[in-house]
C-alpha cells in the first residue's frame, strides 16, 4: 500500500556513547523517525520476523540502548509502525476523496497507492504483516485487522455510490466486493514482487477495475491521486 517511505538518514554521533545517547536526548523526535523509517523498510522487505534491533542499529548508527529507549520492545515498535502507516494511508484516502469524484476513478486512485509501493521494490506493510499473523503478539494482530477494515469500509463506500450512479456494476454486497479488492491487490502485490515487474501488478489491477466499471477506467493524474503515506 503506498505509504511513503521517508530517506535513509545516518546517523553522525559517536555510537561508543552511554546507553542514552545524546543523539536520545538531544533529538528524541529526530531519532524516533528515523528509527520509524528504518523499522518501516525493513517490515516492507524482510517481514516483521526477519529484522532484529541489531539490524535497525547498524543501519542507523545506533546503540541498542537508544533504540530500547524510545522502543522498550520490538511488540511496541511494530504497533507504532502500524499506527504511522495508517495514518498516512487515511490520509491519502482522504486526499482521493478530495479530489476525485467518480467512483472508478477513485477505486483506481486507490490501486495507485499500492503500486506506488510496489516501485519502491516493497510490500504493504500490512500484508506483509498479515502473512506473519500467527507469530505476531496480539495488539500487533489487532492493528493489522483494522487497518484491513478500515480500507474496506472505505472501499464499501465508494462502491455503494458507485452502485448508487451507475458508475460501478458488482453482484453481492459492496462489503463483500470491498473485500474481494483488497485481497486481489494484496494478492497482485505478492504474485508481481518476485518478478519486480510492477507491469504485472498494474495488469492485474486494472482488469480487476475493469471488470467493475465495465469499462476503461480514466486514470487521475498524481496530484488528484493525492500524496501516500508510506
Amino acid at each position: 500500500m503506498a505509504v511513503r517511505a521517508a530517506h535513509k538518514v545516518r546517523a553522525t554521533h559517536d555510537t561508543r556513547s552511554g546507553p542514552e545517547t545524546p543523539d536520545a536526548e538531544q533529538h528524541p523526535t529526530n531519532t524516533r523517525s528515523r528509527i520509524l523509517d528504518a523499522g518501516e523498510r525493513l517490515v516492507q522487505i524482510r517481514g516483521f520476523n526477519g529484522f532484529s534491533y541489531a539490524d535497525v542499529a547498524t543501519e542507523l548508527s545506533l546503540t541498542k540502548a537508544s533504540l530500547h529507549y524510545h522502543f522498550p520492545s520490538k511488540a511496541e515498535l511494530g504497533e507504532a509502525l502500524i499506527a504511522r502507516y495508517g495514518e498516512r494511508f487515511a490520509q491519502a484516502l482522504a486526499a482521493i476523496d478530495a479530489n476525485v469524484t467518480p467512483p472508478p476513478a477513485k477505486l483506481d486512485a486507490y490501486a495507485s497507492l499500492y503500486a506506488e509501493v510496489l516501485r519502491q521494490e516493497r510490500m504493504c506493510l500490512c500484508g506483509m504483516l498479515a502473512a506473519e499473523y500467527q507469530t505476531l503478539p496480539d495488539p500487533i494482530r489487532n492493528a493489522v485487522v483494522a487497518f484491513l477494515d478500515d480500507n474496506e469500509a472505505w472501499l464499501t463506500l465508494v462502491l455503494e455510490q458507485g452502485r448508487e450512479d451507475r458508475s460501478l456494476r458488482f453482484t453481492g454486497t459492496a462489503a463483500d466486493t470491498a473485500r474481494s479488492i483488497v485481497s486481489g491487490l494484496e494478492g497482485a502485490m505478492l504474485v508481481a514482487r518476485p518478478y519486480r515487474a510492477i507491469e504485472r501488478f498494474e495488469t492485474a489491477a486494472a482488469q480487476l477495475l475493469a471488470g467493475l466499471a465495465g469499462a476503461e477506467i480514466v486514470r487521475p493524474t498524481a496530484d488528484a491521486a493525492g500524496q501516500g503515506a508510506s
